[in-house]
């Protein structure tokens, strides 16, 4: 859990769940930096989560890096294909 301490995988939850972690997740561990990390149709919901966390609730927290990538995913049952799925990590950097 250590190395995973400044990272929150955003999946299918609400945007506020997300928020919680990552404003505890600050708090928490007096870390200044956190990243978000999200990939598919989960990209909206980190980009909303760091909006949110920056405007409403931390004010002096700012966008220090945007990484996006793909990743090549195995085919699902049925599927004779791999897929390239789309992939995004936001780091939010508290001053």
């Amino acid at each position: 859990m250590a190395e995973n301490s400044g990272i929150v995988f955003i999946g299918r939850k609400p945007a506020m769940s997300y928020v919680l972690a990552v404003i505890t997740s600050l708090s928490a561990s007096n870390a200044k930096k956190i990243t978000l990390k999200a990939r598919g149709q989960a990209i909206t919901t980190a980009v909303d989560v760091a909006e949110i966390t920056r405007s409403r609730f931390i004010k002096d927290l700012k966008v220090s890096k945007i990484a996006i990538g793909t990743e090549e995913m195995p085919p699902r049952e049925g599927e004779n294909r791999t897929r390239m799925v789309s992939t995004m990590e936001i780091t939010l950097t508290k001053e």
